[in-house]
């Protein structure tokens, strides 16, 4: 599929990236945007070879937040009726395979839940994040309200969102929205090499470990203790177990088949 709102590609044969391409605009989230996010999110799934992706909006900005002509145009009613973006952001909440978000300069609004949405966010010194809506008469809508609480908890949330602030990359990582600060210019690469390092891991094993963090943070301590074991059982049953075992006892680099 040829795009227009991003530019897909291929890195050492098993990582995909993609990168938000509408620079005159701060890379806001129309819903064109968002379809093509979804369509290259779910080609990279169901490439074997492809083990991780890498979300980026290049060295200059992530996503400055939603495409605000489109959102003046609506009603209740219209934005209700069409799910309005939900709908196609749904799609990109099921997604398997690990995606590290390589976020620079502004994160705001929808950008910063689509950074939220990503398993690992990592951020460069220039980077902002912050959930403005408030400024503009409305309200996050795709997680600002709900995973932002979760990640930095309600008191932080509470002043992202009633106030509109922004954030810099320092208070983002204290506040642990991001896991990692890199020097400006060299997010994408230090996301790439996290991918590399969890593509040569097995591959059942990293969507079992994604899967439980997941019921961590969707469920109770109990519930997500019973999955964890189960999973954790899984794996005895993964010839890549018998081999990172082996590997170990034997003092040498395990070479992983995924299954």
């Amino acid at each position: 599929m040829e795009y227009n709102y991003i530019i897909v590609e291929e890195k050492n044969n098993c990582i995909g990236l993609i990168t938000l391409n509408r620079p005159k605009a701060y890379n806001a989230l129309s819903i064109p945007l968002i379809r093509e996010v979804c369509d290259a999110i779910k080609s990279f799934e169901e490439d074997e070879k492809i083990a991780a992706i890498v979300l980026t909006g290049g060295s200059k900005v992530f996503a400055a937040g939603a495409d605000i002509k489109e959102l003046s145009s609506l009603d209740f009613a219209s934005a209700y009726n069409s799910e309005f973006i939900t709908k196609d952001w749904k799609a990109l909440e099921k997604h398997k395979k690990p995606i590290i978000a390589a976020v620079s300069g502004f994160a705001l609004g929808g950008g910063c839940e689509l950074s939220l949405l990503c398993d690992i966010t990592i951020c460069d010194t220039s980077a902002k994040f912050g959930q403005p809506e408030v400024k503009i008469g409305t309200m996050p809508g795709i997680g600002g309200t709900q995973r932002l609480t979760r990640a930095v908890g309600k008191s932080k949330a509470m002043m992202m969102c009633l106030t509109g602030d922004m954030i810099d990359a320092n208070e983002a990582r204290d506040y642990g929205l991001v896991a990692k600060i890199s020097d400006e210019g060299e997010v994408i690469d230090d996301a790439i090499d996290i991918a590399l390092k969890i593509a040569s891991m097995s591959q059942p094993v990293v969507k079992l470990i994604k899967e439980s963090i997941n019921n961590a943070y969707e469920s109770s301590l109990q519930v997500g203790l019973e999955s964890e074991r189960k999973s954790f059982y899984a794996t005895f049953s993964l010839e890549d177990k018998t081999e990172g075992m082996n590997a170990f006892l034997e003092k040498r680099k395990a070479n992983f088949k995924n299954k």
